[in-house]
This record gives structure tokens, C-alpha cells and sequence, in this order.
């Protein structure tokens, strides 16, 4: 999360220069979202050691990792083609992969609390 910020700010601040109205917006989008799934992997490491080690909670929080460096990784470089024509637009293409990584990791936590709710 720290990472998140840091990279938001660097952003909104150090690269604001070379982005257009397009590309801060993508950033932002991808600031936010790696912002919010590095809370998830914080809740499910939580949760993991609330209720024991759960292999659903793992996988959440390596989905959450792995959809952080393809959804918002491939964003921050998209957002830089503004200013660097060179950076190929088929990143573009690998952004959903990340999105569903992002939406396998919150099924894991639901699929957890419904089988902590059966047991």
C-alpha cells in the first residue's frame, strides 16, 4: 500500500508534466485500483490469521498480487504513451487478465467465508 502512494504521488507530481488529461486519468485509475486490492491482501492476511491459514485466503492474496503488476502495472505504463509514443499499445490487451486476477482474489475470500460459515 505504501507502494501504491508512493507511486500515486509520483504520479500526480513528477509526471504530471508529460501526461495528458488521458493518461493522468488511466494512472489515477490504476493508483486506485492497486491502492484498494493492496487493502484486500492486507484483510485476507488478516483474516488468515484470525481464523488460521486457509489456502481460499492465499490464493486471494496472490491473485491480488498478480492482478496489482498486469491491471495496474500495465496502466502505468499506458498512461506514460503520451510522452513516450514507443511504449506498444497491445499492454492494453493483458489489463483485463489483471482485472480478472483482481475478481478471482475477492471470489476466494467469499468462497472462505463460506466454507468458515459451514464448518
Amino acid at each position: 500500500m505504501a507502494l501504491a502512494v508512493a507511486v500515486g504521488a509520483f504520479g500526480a507530481h513528477g509526471l504530471k508534466p508529460y501526461l495528458d488529461d488521458y493518461g493522468t486519468q488511466i494512472f489515477k485509475t490504476a493508483s486506485l485500483y492497486h491502492f484498494v486490492h493492496g487493502l484486500g491482501m492486507f484483510m485476507a492476511v488478516i483474516l488468515a490469521h484470525q481464523w488460521g491459514n486457509s489456502a481460499w485466503l492465499g490464493r486471494a492474496v496472490w491473485a491480488f498480487l498478480i492482478g496489482i503488476v498486469i491491471f495496474s502495472g500495465s496502466l502505468y505504463i499506458l498512461a506514460l504513451r503520451s510522452a513516450f509514443p514507443a511504449i506498444p499499445g497491445w499492454l492494453g490487451a493483458i489489463t483485463p487478465l489483471g482485472g480478472l486476477a483482481f475478481i478471482l482474489g475477492w471470489l476466494s475470500i467469499a468462497w472462505n467465508f463460506f466454507l468458515k460459515k459451514e464448518s
